[in-house]
């Protein structure tokens, strides 16, 4: 995996361990900042389809 610029959510505060995000090109790499090493690749078209689900509340269940 090439050089990456990886980006996480501002609800995640300075110094908090959380997910990450990078693009490159149509695909899309997802890790835990914390285990920077271990990433999961997806598409751009399958990340948007996940993402529609979490704004919809698809998920919230996992969390709440």
């Amino acid at each position: 995996m090439e050089q990456l610029a990886w980006q996480k959510s501002t609800f995640s505060g300075e110094d908090a361990d959380c997910v990450e995000i990078a693009a490159d090109g149509e695909l899309i790499h997802i890790r835990e900042s914390d285990d920077p090493a271990t990433a999961i690749t997806t598409t751009k078209a399958k990340l948007s389809a996940w993402l529609q689900g979490a704004k919809a509340g698809e998920f919230d269940h996992l969390i709440g």
